[in-house]
């Protein structure tokens, strides 16, 4: 039996983001994935927004996607969120389609030399003290310390660990499809009884078509025949649509995990969660569910930190997956053709045309705005940690160089050499630096220049010093482990 520390399944951009983050590391991690190669069919998800472009940056990875994508100014919410006076070096987002995002993210897991078992699922595990046995389709096992469930909304993993999935059944069915067609479609949106519908002309002549149905889809693989009769009822002809690449079925169907965590088996991206599409929220949350549990369950595997740490991943994630199930609901409801939810969708316009309501859902669909429950303390606790422009010792650098390793960051911003962290020396990089600008955060502002701050490696500030060094010791031990014994990292 083959053995790995952690076994990933499913080959998305949640798994690949999660292999690299604890191939980074250092840690034994392999990929399951169902396909026999990288290719996507269709569209899928459609961008990227900000906060998960600069998780991209804080890895070094960021300007292969940005030499490939379009920048957009605006989020979508209802209506357009114009971003670009939001404090970040990535106010914009980056118009990229899914099969190019994973093929990036590809060339990122085989470049940290990531096995991948494809042409295979998961078919269910055996949970014990020390680990799991990991059953393959093709009659394989694999051996791992711990097995992350990153297989999409029909998780095998999230059933096989008999974790519940409350939510919200579906109420609205879309078709997604992309066809050849004999007569030429009516190109753009058109309002309907039913909804919104789309039609648009791919490069290669083909059209791509988004057709809100007039009855709640069935959970069957959807037909070129269903298509055809969608057309028919809205635009009274199908244009002769035939050999169809693609076609797909989503609702609004909101579900969340109860536990991202039980025992050995974790869960992240759509395995975890599922809502509608609506602000292209869904990657983006799957991703930074990837780096807000990569280096926790490295620091786990490596015996830095205890198996607890572990349970810091479901405190923090899943009010965010709650909070996007939610947003994503309303926004339904706004989408309505009956008159009673255009009123109400009026209303909403006029409010996002405001300034503060716009920078606090502009703040939410761009994922600049989280903020994890980490005490009392600095507006930047708990929050992300802004790429600033420092002076050191060995000249200009930005913070988010210092986190391309997926390691800690304790920022001395004060007097050279004031702060000791010699039992956390292997662990932490201890940066002397100056900064001269003014410290911004999203709807925040401005807010007080701190002494030192001390970032996680998923950017995140754990710890913000003022004169003193007080809770420095409780936050190192915290997040990046007990303080090791003379001789050891």
């Amino acid at each position: 039996m083959t053995e790995h520390a952690v076994v990933v399944a499913g080959g998305g951009p949640t798994g690949m983001m999660l292999a690299g983050e604890l191939a980074l590391t250092g840690v034994d991690v392999a990929i399951v994935e169902r396909r026999v190669n990288q290719e996507v069919a269709g569209a899928r998800a459609g961008g990227l927004h900000s906060r998960t472009i600069e998780i991209l940056d804080q890895r070094g990875i960021a300007d292969r996607f940005l030499s490939e994508g379009q920048l957009h100014k605006a989020v979508h919410f209802h209506i357009p969120l114009d971003i670009t006076d939001f404090p970040t070096r990535h106010n914009y987002v980056l118009g990229l389609w899914q099969n190019h995002i994973e093929r990036i993210l590809a060339g990122w897991v085989e470049e940290l030399a990531v096995p991948i078992y494809r042409g295979r699922d998961v078919t269910g595990f055996a949970q014990d003290d020390s680990g799991l046995d990991v059953e393959l389709s093709d009659g394989s096992s694999l051996r791992a310390k711990y097995l992350v469930g990153c297989d999409g909304g029909r998780s095998v993993i999230r059933k096989a660990a008999d974790i519940e999935f409350p939510g919200w059944d579906a109420t609205t069915s879309w078709l997604l499809a992309e066809v050849e067609w004999a007569e030429e479609p009516t190109w753009g949106f058109r309002e309907h009884a039913e909804g919104t519908h789309a039609i648009g002309k791919l490069e290669d002549g083909r059209a791509r078509m988004a057709l809100t149905e007039s009855t709640l889809g069935s959970i069957e693989e959807p037909t070129l025949r269903d298509v055809s009769e969608s057309l028919i009822a809205v635009y009274g002809t199908d244009f002769g649509i035939h050999s169809p690449t693609w076609i797909s079925r989503f609702t609004d169907m909101a579900r969340q995990a109860a536990a991202y965590r039980k025992g050995r088996v974790l869960l992240a991206g759509d395995a975890a969660h599922v809502h509608a599409p609506y602000g292209g929220q869904g990657l983006n949350v799957g991703v930074q569910d990837a780096v807000n549990l990569g280096w926790k369950l490295a620091q786990v595997i490596k015996k830095i930190s205890p198996d607890s740490l572990l349970d810091t991943y479901h405190a923090e994630r899943h009010p965010v997956g709650a909070r996007v199930l939610k947003n994503t609901m309303a926004h339904s409801v706004l989408r309505r053709p009956d008159d009673r939810s255009k009123a109400l969708a009026d209303y909403y316009t006029a409010f996002l045309r405001m300034d503060q309501p716009r920078r606090r859902m502009a703040g939410e669909i761009s994922g600049l705005d989280v903020h994890y429950d980490l005490g009392e303390g600095h507006p930047l606790l708990g929050r992300r940690m802004p790429d600033l422009d420092l002076v050191t010792a060995s000249g200009a650098e930005r913070v988010y160089r210092f986190l391309h390793k997926a390691r800690p960051v304790l920022l001395n911003l004060r007097e050279p050499g004031r702060i000791a962290i010699d039992p956390w020396a292997g662990r932490v990089q201890l940066i002397d630096a100056k900064y001269a600008g003014t410290w911004e955060l999203p709807l925040i502002g401005a807010v007080a220049a701190p002494n030192a701050v001390l970032v996680r490696p998923d950017g995140y500030v754990a710890w913000v010093g003022d004169e003193t060094q007080a809770g420095l010791t409780e936050a190192l031990t915290t997040w990046c482990g007990p303080p090791a014994m003379p001789g050891n990292a």
